[in-house]
């Protein structure tokens, strides 16, 4: 009878001790974020790691409205422009959303796909930018919570953007997926399929700022590119490819965003609007930038499948880095092709990884 006792009390004991005891962490959560004056409801998501990153993201344009990332204080912050009310989001462009569906500018908004010509919102100066007056950026987009894994949690949030939307061809139905995983990586991965052969390019427009106060511009940036698309007064790409080498826009070594910035002239004075052509763009996902803040310690890095990124700096509340094909590359044949077919959807991954230093 005490061996069975020894035993018995054994087996339980092994049997506790065995067992999951880590706390459980609430990944996924959603909520009301208000009403658009159609009476449609807004969704926020709010995703969870197990280090305490926190990402939360709205059904209205698809947009991230905060980054919770962790200094080397181990204090968190929300890394880019974003708030916490819908009001803030209606009536202008809204920031850290998903555009479409031509992200970037169209010349005179004009194309030709298989000899047939379209038209599509000029919105611009004459020239077509970010998917028309409307585009992704301002539609009510259904969201889906994906079935939590034991180190992510995901979204999915949907749009069908029909025939002659913005001038644009075809039913385009376009899916966004927003992962964030015990790495500290937000995923952003994108999908579209279309009826009729058009044109796709999607970023999302976020400004970063990874200081915990203060502004962007001693940052050090480094940007795995040796070339940039030249572009007219517009912001066009003229055809023509330059190298970085010698000039300002050269962060082949890492530099202070601000620190040659007064030395941009032509076409945008003091400030960067420009198209970066990626050594590995579209050659699968691969590192492409890392920014580094020396006082909090905060270091993003970006991975990405397109062929170009976009940094702009014209806000004072933070730097983008959009992921994309190249302005215009509609009109250019020597660029990467944004067509987009029935037989051959569009699809496309960004991956923002925070850690400290």
């Amino acid at each position: 009878m005490a061996r069975y006792f020894l035993f018995l009390t054994t087996l339980i004991y092994t049997s506790c001790s065995t067992q999951d005891t880590s706390p459980k962490i609430d990944r996924m959560r959603e909520h009301s974020f208000g009403k658009l004056e159609d009476g449609s409801e807004v969704t926020q998501y709010t995703l969870r790691n197990a280090n305490g990153m926190v990402v939360r993201l709205i059904t209205y344009g698809a947009i991230i409205t905060e980054i919770q990332a962790v200094d080397k204080n181990g204090a968190f912050k929300n890394v880019i422009a974003g708030s916490d009310k819908l009001e803030d989001y209606l009536g202008r462009f809204p920031s850290a959303a998903v555009i479409g569906r031509f992200a970037n500018r169209i010349k005179e908004g004009r194309f030709t796909i298989d000899g047939e010509a379209y038209q599509v919102t000029r919105n611009s100066r004459g020239n077509h930018i970010h998917g028309g007056r409307k585009g992704f950026a301002k539609v009510n987009w259904r969201g889906e919570a994906l079935a939590p894994k034991p180190d992510e949690a995901s979204v999915r949030l949907t749009y069908r953007s029909i025939d002659g939307e913005e001038g644009f061809p075809g039913n385009l139905d376009t899916s966004v997926t927003y992962t964030l995983n015990d790495d500290n990586e937000l995923s952003i991965h994108y999908q579209a399929e279309t009826d009729t052969p058009t044109v796709v390019n999607l970023t999302n427009h976020a400004y970063f700022n990874l200081a915990d106060e203060g502004g962007f511009e001693d940052h050090e940036l480094w940007l795995d590119a040796d070339s940039y698309t030249l572009a007219d007064q517009d912001l066009i790409p003229t055809g023509e490819i330059a190298s970085v080498d010698g000039t300002p826009f050269d962060f082949t070594h890492p530099m202070t965003i601000g620190s040659r910035v007064k030395q941009v002239g032509f076409p945008q004075p003091q400030k960067y609007d420009t198209n970066f052509i990626l050594n590995d763009g579209g050659q699968g996902v691969a590192l492409f930038a890392r920014v580094h803040e020396p006082f909090s310690g905060r270091v993003m890095e970006a991975f990405t499948d397109q062929p170009g990124v976009q940094l702009f700096t014209g806000n004072p509340r933070g730097f983008c880095l959009e992921t994309q094909h190249y302005p215009d590359s509609i009109n250019h044949p020597q660029f990467p092709s944004p067509i987009v077919r029935p037989e051959k959807p569009f699809t496309s991954e960004t991956i923002f990884k925070f850690s400290v230093r």
